[in-house]
């Protein structure tokens, strides 16, 4: 078990806590742009819940702000949309299909699904309603990257094995790029979490950018070289 997981398992918020910041009524953006509008080589859209919308914290610091930075000092002049959404779930993610397409995505960035496991959602709904977003963005030609999560030991350990499977089953069926877990050394780290000790700080977010940003690269050689994933 890496340290991360361990101290993920280790955490003691209540439940209360979590629905209050976690599973609020969702609203989309009042404004979906890059921190640099110039010419660009392409688009990539991180889609997902306050995770990706970067709760609490600066736009600037939320993790596409700063994964498009480090792509920038890299020389790839790609722009990083933020379509992250509170409160988001995969059902509300499935209907928003269209919506995330006006975005004109080369990649898509997906993290999703934390929502629906802290209200305890049957696994195989989360994992029918993300293997449908995932088919439906290949189906567009839009190569996804997959961020895998894992769910808090408060939902008791059969929950939190079938909710974690749901990831790695949908990245090899699908031949994704899978993030195995999208807040590796982060998760439980005080340093790294806002009060609530849920939510990335600007300091775990840097993290959630470097724990992305290899897998983010491999994304973008491939849709250079015109390679399509498994629909």
């Amino acid at each position: 078990m890496t340290a991360s997981r361990t101290a993920l398992a280790g955490l003691t918020i209540s439940i209360c806590t979590i629905f209050a910041f976690g599973c609020q009524k969702p609203t989309e953006p009042a404004a979906v742009k890059a921190t640099s509008p110039g010419v660009t080589e392409g688009t990539i859209v991180a889609v997902g819940d306050s995770l990706t919308a970067g709760l609490g914290v600066a736009e600037s610091d939320a993790y596409p702000a700063q994964l498009e930075r480090k792509l920038r000092e890299a020389g790839y002049r790609w722009r990083v949309v933020n379509a992250g959404i509170s409160g988001e779930t995969s059902s509300g993610t499935l209907s928003r299909i269209d919506w995330i397409m006006r975005l004109n995505p080369d990649i898509v960035i997906l993290e999703i699904g934390a929502n629906d496991g802290m209200r305890g959602i049957d696994p195989r709904l989360i994992r029918r309603n993300i293997d449908k977003i995932v088919s439906s963005l290949q189906a567009k030609n839009v190569l996804v990257v997959l961020a895998g999560m894992q769910m808090l030991t408060s939902m008791g350990p059969a929950y939190t094995a079938r909710f974690a499977a749901i990831y790695p089953e949908i990245g090899r069926e699908r031949a994704l790029l899978l993030v195995p877990f999208f807040l590796d050394k982060v998760a439980g780290e005080p340093s790294l979490n806002l009060a609530d000790g849920i939510h990335p700080n600007a300091a775990g977010y840097r993290v959630v950018a470097d724990t992305v940003y290899p897998y983010l690269l491999q994304a973008v050689e491939q849709k250079k070289k015109g390679t399509r994933q498994k629909q």
